[in-house]
């Protein structure tokens, strides 16, 4: 007879095979053992040792390509051939089973009783079940621990039934899913009309990839959970690993979201196979777009406005601002009576996170427009090395959307929300909690003038009061809301006046109107603030002072020139020499509404003498000094503008040589290199590598350039400054150079009674004579009035020569050309009645010799 060849597919029981061709794993027979019988495993009960009959035919050929000769076959019903198998290790059966006792020889070949003898002292007792009585019984017993099992059979890939090795004398067969996985259903018979579904593009594939490797072997099962309809869910192991990653890889299933939380990390094993799929455009991916792969890499952007608990406005410096939606979450649902509640709470929570943050922004994809929504992107926004999604979820203030099949649209940490939102829900977060939260109202004072008024005189009391602007009016007035007071008002910022913007479209803006409210919406919206309030308006308004980032926001917008001082009303509060010099400071850089700011342009009443005063200030102006107060300074740097700085000689500036010195021995030192530890920030006191000697210096950060990863930073010590890349910036945490051990050396100065010229030209020429003559000299300061903010107006000496005091280096410059006599006297200057008349002298005699600024006449009579 010939003898075939084939692979054994799965053993039906200790005496029958199920083989296949070896190239055709479809062309199946049925060969059953001649001569021999083995007991039978039946759903109703096994007879007494079958499994383990089985189980050593199984472990000798299942997946084994062997010989085989047919010697008959029975035509009786189902047709099935009688033969004997030859290993390839050269065992024959079924003469080994008969050795080992595992099956016994039939009536008709002889030799029964000496069979039945052997088989009966070897085999013992084995309980099968069928049924799992209660499910989530054995997933809590079994969670967590590794079980022994053989693949019955495969139903498709992610579905089969396995034999389950809970303990050596008992068997549990149960339907199993594959955890993580989703694949193609194959060919089945519908029960309820009978008739044949057809199999899902690529079933029997993945059917065929998971039977040719798991049917009848033994594999690892780690027992997960429960699906809804009460099927075990568990990860499947054979010896090279997960049968669903591999399955993945081959492009013959899906990831499910539904197992996510039950794998945990294993998931993102999964979910990097099936990309590894779709970019290769292998199975169900065939045809299918790859998975962004060109999406843009992190910017930094700043979160400009917090509109709900899931999106935001971001802002770049390249692109604007614009609106984006956190990937995969949702925030309380407004139709959810439940959640609803929580809305609030969720978007405070993002708001103290986010507001005015710089951020990391990645974007995973764009959502279409729909129902009455504007496309918008779906980004992951990292703050402090932390996912803020992960961070509302985690709260209990957000859900997780649950993405369909072919969303690809979705959060890279997918998985890592799922689990947070299950953790939220189990211990009863945020919107999961059984109990709404505590109700907050906030009552408006600013509705009536009488509540305003009553409301003052309670704030009135209290200084710098923590509170949060929730909306932006324009430049100068504000929606703002203080929590511990449950109180909204309206908020007027006092002493200054900003131009109107336009309340609509069809309404004109007054000029940088709109500039001043933008300014206003970048700087203050829904930023946390501390308000002074002064009093009330007519129409119920409070007026006062806001401070963000601890500087009076008045201030801020008078140095951009986006308002005006009111006199009467910086008088009254208390702040007029600082905004006086935020607005002389605006007008100096000819910014916004100053932009074409003439001040010899300015009314000659300005300029009418007032007389000299005993006290010390004079309608908020400098601080006069009375009595001469002479000083020796060191000229350090000179501004663009004409404005000094100055080191004070004396224990500081021999503190500074000292200190100086241990600074550059520190960091010359290799160990001392390290660069700074995050991105500065502006205000930030940082040891700064000036360019040009390659030196190190004390420094503070001015503004900042994320993009570029550059800081325009300002020498404390000596007041010039500079941009450099943040690869130049070491920390200033060395408490031996801290500005607490020595103040910053470095002090304003300005020019007693000297205007220079607008031109820019002749300004240069000024700029390089005083930089030229004085700079890095040791001088002698006359210090004539000192203002608030510590500027110095100086009237400066050569210690050298022993001139009267009215022939000074102002009067040099002003002698040059260089400078006039200012047009507007400060009430001090005015008092100087003989200074002033010879500096006035020096200015006819350049105006005669057509020096400097008065080479073409003097242009200001005109």
């Amino acid at each position: 007879m010939p003898i075939n060849q084939a692979k054994v597919k799965s053993v039906l029981s200790g005496d029958t095979l199920i083989l296949t061709a070896v190239n055709n794993p479809n062309q199946e027979r049925t060969l059953s053992l001649a001569f021999v019988s083995a007991p039978r495993m039946r759903r109703e009960g096994d007879e007494p040792f079958a499994f383990l009959s089985r189980d050593y035919l199984r472990r000798m050929t299942v997946g084994k390509v062997v010989r085989f000769k047919v010697l008959y076959n029975i035509p009786t019903g189902v047709k099935r051939d009688y033969g004997t198998v030859t290993l390839q290790s050269g065992e024959s059966l079924p003469e080994a089973a008969i050795s080992e006792g595992w099956v016994r020889l039939r009536d008709d070949a002889g030799r029964k009783d000496e069979s039945e003898e052997y088989m009966g002292a070897r085999w013992g007792k084995l309980e099968t079940a069928f049924e799992i009585p209660d499910a989530k019984a054995f997933v809590e017993q079994w969670q967590g621990k590794k079980v022994d099992a053989i693949v019955e059979r495969v139903l498709t890939g992610d579905r089969m039934v396995l034999r389950l090795f809970v303990s050596p004398s008992k068997h549990i067969q149960t339907l199993v899913l594959v955890a993580g996985i989703r694949a193609p259903a194959t060919k089945r018979t519908n029960p309820s009309d009978g008739k044949e579904q057809p199999a899902e593009p690529f079933g029997t594939e993945s059917h065929q990839f998971v039977e040719t490797r798991l049917l009848q072997r033994n594999v690892a099962v780690d027992v997960l959970g429960l699906s809804p309809q009460g099927t075990l869910v568990c990860s499947v192991k054979h010896p090279n690993g997960s049968i669903a990653e591999f399955l993945l890889k081959a492009g013959l299933a899906r990831c499910t979201d539904f197992h996510s939380t039950m794998l945990g990390t294993q998931m993102t094993v999964l979910r990097q196979a099936e990309k590894q799929a779709r970019d290769q455009k292998l199975g169900v991916f065939q045809g299918v777009a790859s998975t962004q792969s060109s999406t843009s890499s992190d910017v930094e952007a700043t979160v400009s406005r917090v509109q709900t608990a899931d999106t935001v406005f971001l802002r770049t410096k390249s692109e604007g601002e614009r609106k984006a939606s956190l990937s995969s979450i949702r925030q309380p649902k407004p139709t959810d009576p439940k959640q609803a509640p929580f809305q609030a709470d969720a978007k405070e929570f993002l708001r103290k996170r986010l507001i005015g943050k710089h951020v990391k922004v990645s974007v995973d994809g764009k959502k279409a427009a729909s129902e009455g929504y504007e496309e918008r992107e779906v980004v992951t926004i990292i703050v402090n090395n932390k996912n803020v999604a992960l961070l509302l979820v985690e709260a209990g203030y957000a859900s997780v959307i649950r993405h369909r099949r072919d969303d690809d649209d979705r959060s890279p940490h997918y998985d890592e929300l799922l689990a947070a939102e299950e953790a939220a829900q189990k211990d009863e977060k945020g919107m999961w909690s059984p109990k709404p939260p505590a109700a907050k109202t906030y009552q408006d004072y600013s509705e009536s003038l009488q509540k305003a008024k009553i409301q003052s005189s309670v704030l009135q009391r209290q200084k710098k009061i923590p509170a949060v602007v929730d909306y932006v009016k324009s430049g100068s007035r504000f929606t703002v809301l203080i929590p511990r007071e449950n109180a909204k008002l309206t908020f007027v910022l006092s002493g200054i006046r900003a131009p109107r913007s336009a309340r609509n479209a069809n309404e004109k803006s007054d000029p940088f109107g709109q500039e001043a409210h933008d300014y206003a919406n970048r700087r203050c919206m829904q930023r946390d603030v501390e308000i002074d309030v002064e009093g009330t308006d007519k129409v119920g308004g409070f007026i006062g002072a806001l401070y963000i980032n601890r500087e009076n926001f008045a201030k801020l917008l008078l140095e951009e020139g986006f308002a005006s001082v009111h006199a009467y009303s910086a008088e009254q509060s208390g702040n007029a020499n600082e905004l006086f010099a935020a607005e002389q400071k605006a007008k100096d850089a000819r910014k916004g509404m100053w932009h074409d700011y003439d001040p010899n342009a300015e009314e000659g009443s300005d300029a009418v003498e007032e007389p000299a005063t005993n006290g010390h200030t004079v309608n908020g102006d400098s601080t006069l000094n009375q009595k001469k107060d002479y000083r020796d300074v060191l000229i350090s740097h000179v501004e663009p503008t004409g404005r000094l700085k100055l080191q004070l000689i004396g224990s500081g500036t021999a503190s500074l040589t000292t200190l100086m010195s241990s600074f550059a021995k520190f960091h010359s030192s290799p160990s001392n290199s390290a660069p700074l530890p995050g991105p500065p920030k502006a205000g930030d006191y940082v040891a700064a590598k000036f360019s040009e000697d390659g030196q190190w210096y004390r420094a503070r950060i001015r503004r900042n350039d994320r993009e570029a990863k550059k800081a325009d930073v300002v020498f404390i010590d000596y007041g010039n400054s500079e941009s450099l890349p943040w690869s130049s910036l070491r920390p200033l945490s060395q408490p031996q150079f801290s500005i607490q051990t020595l103040k910053p050396q470095a002090v304003d100065a300005a020019l007693s009674y000297l205007q220079f010229p607008n031109a820019q030209e002749y300004l240069t020429d000024a700029v390089d004579f005083v930089g030229g003559t004085m700079a890095n000299k040791e001088l002698v300061a006359s210090v004539d009035a000192t203002e608030k903010d510590g500027t110095l107006w100086i009237t400066l000496f050569d210690p050298k020569s022993q001139a009267a005091e009215d022939e000074s280096l102002n009067k040099e410059i002003v002698a040059e050309g260089l400078a006039m006599v200012a047009k507007k006297l400060r009430s001090w200057e005015l008092g100087r009645g003989k200074v002033l008349q010879s500096l006035k002298a020096k200015e006819q005699e350049a105006k005669g010799e057509r020096r400097g600024m008065w080479e073409y006449g003097d242009l200001t009579e005109d």
